[in-house]
């Protein structure tokens, strides 16, 4: 009758069926793997572990599991108690009380006695040497608790608010050819006047636009800002504190 292993291998073989291929079957590690195959059960971490990965790889190879796992018992498993006791001479085991009056002796003799009465006195003066030193300790911390001031918590400084911004960046990018007319304000400096394909920047305290068309992107201090998407001109004023769309009438003309 072949082995365990001999079996286990045989029948892989026979499949086909490489050890990454059963180990990708029965998640059990290549290493265990072999080891049941060459019935080198010292590896695995203890009989349990033996007789359940038996199981898993002679089902996934389409075995009989128990008489594998009855195989494992009866050649490798130790024996029982049973099995071992010492044999009397009329041929049977010796009956318990006979192994009991063997290894039973009299009462305790004076070593013991005096090994028992050195460790009670021990265990006496550790327990007093505890306890006043508990007592020493708790006046100690009594009197330090009593003697000191409670510290105060340190006040948090608060973070001082960002300073408000004096001026505005406006980033205006056309899609195509559009016409601009940028101005600091009513009267006041014209920045661009024109039409442009091309990416324009504009800074200052206040900046007024008038855009032709609207297929323009427009980002106010690097944040997007959304366009009234009409066919008509439109117009906005733009500061550090915010922005406001112009009606017809005061938006800049830079004529």
């Amino acid at each position: 009758m072949a082995s365990i292993g001999e079996t286990l291998r045989e029948a892989r073989m026979r499949q086909h069926l490489d050890i990454t291929d059963v180990e990708e079957r029965t998640k059990i590690r290549a290493k265990y793997l072999r080891a049941l195959e060459n019935e080198e059960f010292g590896m695995l971490p203890g009989s349990t572990f033996v007789k359940t990965f038996l199981r898993t790889y002679a089902e996934v190879l389409g075995l009989d599991p128990h008489v594998l796992v009855e195989e494992y018992r009866a050649t490798y498993e130790p024996r029982d108690d049973t099995e071992l006791q010492p044999i009397a001479p009329g041929g049977g085991a010796r009956p318990p009380r006979e192994r009991e009056r063997r290894y039973s002796g009299g009462g305790p003799g004076p070593g013991t006695v005096l090994v028992g009465a050195l460790v009670a006195v021990v265990a006496l003066l550790l327990v007093l040497g505890l306890t006043s030193g508990d007592n020493n300790g708790s006046k100690k911390t009594a009197q330090t608790t009593t003697g000191a001031k409670p510290k105060k918590k340190p006040k948090r400084k608060q973070p001082k608010p960002k300073p408000a911004p004096t001026l505005v960046t406006l980033q205006i990018t056309p899609n195509g050819p559009v016409y601009m007319c940028v101005d600091r304000g009513l009267g006041k400096q014209v920045l661009y006047n024109g039409t442009t394909p091309d990416p324009q920047t504009f800074k200052g305290k206040k900046l007024r636009v008038n855009l032709g068309r609207t297929a323009v992107a427009v980002k106010v201090n690097g944040k997007p800002f959304p366009v009234k998407q009409v066919s008509n001109p439109v117009g906005y004023e733009f500061s550090p504190t915010g922005s406001k769309e112009l009606p017809q009438g005061q938006r800049p003309t830079c004529a």
